[in-house]
């Protein structure tokens, strides 16, 4: 397994300025670096990509629909959103990055007061194929995370995220699993890890109860790396958390206290932590 970790501990936006810090996730041992990509545009392709080669570093990126919506009843809306998806994979692959995660069907924090529609999952498997040829093209895979029922209404458990991948029907395309979120929503989050298994597994984020330090609450760790070993899976396990100076992100995931002393902190004990486990 490859450990990485997302740079939301520090910032919300990859553009020219966060560039120092793929430098400081070297220095702390990572093997790896997340990157969020809210808007393609600000990105620098040729600095990231520089600095992850400089770095030895590997590459994500996390990302949630900042336009449009892959479940909206309206056209315009769906297409808006897999346009904005697609960019971002491109843009992606540009600078090296290996895989694309997050919640791809709707804007996280959009509730309706009620639960899915079977009109909605029609859209969201329609969209997400068309996302999917474009993996295919390109040679990037996607990550589809389930949230938990205070930020979307529409995919919550992991066997729905299964059951939508499976569905989308491409290799490119399979589950993200994230133990904050499975910790609401999993009635044993270890049991619904092994049943996704290590064909559908994409991506694996590492999250404490609170979104603090891994290893600091009361999340089944011992449990979940043990099903990861089991299975052989050997893809990322990426630390992710947010600072509440994100205004959008803390708002959309309630973010409204620190949950560490610093990005740093959360990091570097988040990372022990983890190769401890993984020793073992």
């Amino acid at each position: 397994m490859k450990l990485g970790v997302n740079l939301m501990l520090w910032t919300g936006a990859l553009n020219r300025k966060a560039l120092p810090l793929i430098d400081r996730v070297a220095k702390m041992g990572f093997d790896g670096v997340e990157l969020p990509i809210f808007n393609a545009k600000i990105v620098d392709v040729a600095g990231t990509r520089r600095a992850l080669a400089d770095n030895g570093l590997g590459g994500t990126v996390s990302t949630a629909l900042a336009r449009g919506s892959f479940i909206s009843g309206s056209a315009r809306e769906r297409q808006a959103a897999v346009d904005y998806a697609i960019s971002v994979l491109d843009v992606s692959r540009a600078v090296g990055a290996e895989l694309v995660c997050g919640p791809f069907y709707s804007p996280v924090g959009h509730l309706v007061g009620r639960g899915r529609t079977e009109a909605e999952w029609k859209h969201a498997v329609r969209c997400l194929r068309k996302v999917a040829e474009r993996a295919e093209d390109i040679g990037i895979d996607v990550g589809v995370e389930a949230l938990n029922r205070f930020e979307t209404y529409f995919l919550n458990t992991c066997e729905d995220a299964l059951r939508l991948c499976g569905e989308v029907g491409s290799s490119r395309v399979g589950v993200h699993f994230d133990s904050f979120h499975a910790n609401i929503e999993e009635k044993d989050p270890p049991t619904s890890l092994r049943k996704i298994g290590r064909a559908c597994l994409m991506h694996v984020h590492a999250c404490e109860n609170d979104r603090g330090i891994p290893g600091s609450g009361h999340v089944q760790w011992d449990g979940i790396i043990q099903a990861l070993k089991r299975m052989k899976y050997d893809r990322w396990v990426t630390i992710e958390s947010f600072v509440p100076a994100i205004k959008e992100i803390a708002r959309a995931a309630s973010i409204w206290r620190p949950v560490a002393g610093s990005g740093d902190e959360l990091a570097i004990k988040g990372l022990q932590f983890l190769r401890s486990r993984l020793s073992q």
